[in-house]
């Protein structure tokens, strides 16, 4: 990272971002679950989940999608805002509040933007009057448990879901109480 680089913003995701979300979803997810999870269901995931007309339908029922990005004139696309992260949220009951993906570019994490992500999403949660948040992350995704535990949210269960496509999904549920 140049030091012409502008802080990180975050902010909604545009619907015209979406094919920039699908892509940087797809690299993270490329280099961190192999060793996880097989390539076959990174795929399968990525399909199910990223594509760039669903990720827009995600938004026009009202789901919240974060974008952090960042404006750098490093870029081939000189000035473009870039982005290196994103979070998307759903309310799960009156009380509980799903943070349903959290991702960062593999070159911008350990920068505060993933945390910056949850504080975002926790307080609209807390602001709409859910008092917890709720996510899922697979059990041999240990990096993702410990930033999670570091954000102040503990393993409350154990949940496995077959998702089709002779997947299944094996993920402790965390939770963290909101303010």
């Amino acid at each position: 990272m140049a030091s012409n680089i502008s802080p990180i913003s975050l902010g909604l995701l545009r619907p015209e971002e979406a094919e920039a979300l699908a892509e940087l979803a797809g690299r993270v997810w490329r280099a961190h679950y192999p060793g996880i999870i097989t390539p076959r269901q990174i795929e399968y995931m990525l399909e199910s989940r990223y594509k760039p007309a669903l990720v827009r339908q995600y938004l026009a029922r009202g789901d919240l999608w974060l974008a952090a990005r960042v404006n750098t004139a490093q870029s081939d696309r000189l000035g473009a805002e870039l982005i290196v992260g994103f979070a998307h949220g759903e309310p799960l009951s009156d009380d509980d509040y799903k943070l349903d993906q959290l991702y960062v570019d593999l070159e911008w994490q350990r920068q505060g933007i993933g945390a910056a992500l949850i504080r975002e999403v926790a307080a609209r949660a807390a602001r709409r009057g859910h008092t917890r948040l709720v996510l899922r992350v697979n059990r041999q995704n240990q990096s993702a448990i410990d930033a999670y535990l570091k954000q102040g949210f503990t393993v409350s269960t154990i949940h496995l879901e077959d998702i089709g496509g002779g997947f299944v999904m094996d993920d402790y549920v965390m939770t963290k109480d909101l303010p």
